[in-house]
């Protein structure tokens, strides 16, 4: 018996390792699979990515570059790709790139929408001149000048800032350089556009021409508006007036104050006579829904004149103004009348942007850095305009990259 109970545990235990053996081989011959099918989906998904990156570029070299690529060989596989225009009227873009590797595919969605000057929470093309950034000032967006970057006693920024020129300490670079949580480039050219309010008639769907001032006063969704001071104001319902959220006064003044409730930019251009192409802000001019309190809010506002935007001195603006708008200023600057002799009044509450050609003053301050004159700055960056933008605001001439799905 002791013979045939070794015979059968010797034959039990070859059974046994010929089944764990097997299983190893299974085991080991899954993981290469897998690790092949791994390495090829990588590569077709590494494909398509590169493609998606091929195409921006050309996108962002020629804007009108919508040709694509088929069975585009890359890394011993090949790519497709198209470009649809998603909104002929927004030009919104998306670009389909697909990778192709050994049986393999992946693709990649990319969805680009034209760059506007109203992503920047502050851009002008001359800084003033004598101008400094300072300690106690604060830029929460992307930052840009084409003109030297004057610093003190470290101003901070946190969005991205860049410069054509290069930055001046005020006394060294230990005591004033900028704390930039966003990042700083230095050398990026951004010129700003030198027609872009004229070239805004011919979109727009209500207008004023004719007349040297034009006075308007939003409420909520209707737009009052007279051409006299001591006129009665003539009511026009926006969602109907100014369907495409264009509202345009061609060779006048706008005097501009109210509440705005859906989405829409104003612009106001001068034939050359002086003083046209300025939008004066006679009382605050604010969203039905502030989108720091209501952040599904789509109240969204333009403010583009040819010349300046300029704080009225009135009874209204002696004691602080609200801005809701991206405001923007092709030949002159954000600024307040008689900003050096008028009294204290207060705050200038921004919520949005400022692009100007020249930096202009809002106030003037004494030696202890208390106002003297004028407005103190409480500006706030509108973090929506990141990736969306008034109505026809004036462009870069680029695209900006708004969704990438893979």
């Amino acid at each position: 018996m002791s013979g045939k109970a070794t015979l059968l545990l010797i034959v039990g235990f070859s059974l046994l390792f010929l089944v764990v053996s097997k299983n190893f081989g299974d085991v080991s011959n899954r993981a290469v699979d897998n690790f092949v099918n791994y390495h090829m989906e990588t590569v077709a998904h590494d494909i398509a990515v590169s493609g998606a990156n091929i195409a921006a570029n050309q996108i962002f070299m020629d804007p009108t570059w919508d040709d694509g690529y088929s069975d585009l060989p890359f890394q011993d596989g090949n790519m497709d790709i198209s470009v649809q225009i998603l909104d002929p009227f927004k030009n919104i873009r998306q670009i389909t790139s697909t990778g192709n590797f050994q049986g393999h595919t992946s693709t990649v969605q990319v969805k680009l929408a034209p760059s506007k000057f109203s992503k920047f929470a502050y851009y002008s093309v001359s800084e003033g001149g004598t101008i400094w950034w300072i300690g106690s000032d604060t830029v929460w967006g992307p930052f840009h000048t084409q003109d030297y970057m004057r610093v003190k006693s470290h101003p901070v920024y946190f969005g991205k800032a860049t410069t054509k020129r290069n930055m001046i300490y005020y006394t060294s670079e230990a005591a004033d350089k900028p704390r930039f949580f966003g990042g700083y480039d230095q050398g990026v050219n951004l010129p700003l556009p030198t027609t872009a309010v004229d070239d805004m008639e011919s979109n727009a769907t209500l207008s004023f021409t004719g007349h040297d001032t034009v006075y308007m006063t939003f409420s909520q969704d209707t737009l009052k508006y007279k051409y006299a001071h001591n006129a009665l104001y003539t009511p026009v319902y926006l969602p109907t007036a100014a369907s495409n959220g264009l509202i345009f006064a061609k060779n006048c003044v706008v005097r501009l104050k109210g509440t705005i409730k859906g989405q829409y930019t104003i612009g106001c251009s001068s034939s050359g006579t002086i003083g046209k192409g300025t939008i004066w802000l006679d009382n605050d001019i604010v969203y039905n829904q502030d989108p720091r309190i209501y952040p599904n809010s789509i109240d969204m506002l333009g403010i583009c004149a040819e010349n300046s935007v300029v704080i009225t001195q009135n009874t209204a603006n002696n004691s602080d103004i609200n801005i809701h708008a991206s405001i923007y200023c092709e030949k002159g600057g954000f600024g307040a009348q008689n900003y050096s002799t008028r009294p204290i009044s207060g705050n200038i509450n921004l919520l949005g942007g400022i692009i100007q050609y020249t930096r202009a003053a809002v106030g003037t301050f004494g030696s202890d850095g208390k106002i003297k004159n004028g407005f103190a700055k409480r500006y706030k960056y509108d973090e929506r305009f990141l990736v969306a933008s008034p109505p026809f605001f004036p462009g870069t001439g680029g695209f900006e990259i708004v969704s990438w799905y893979e």
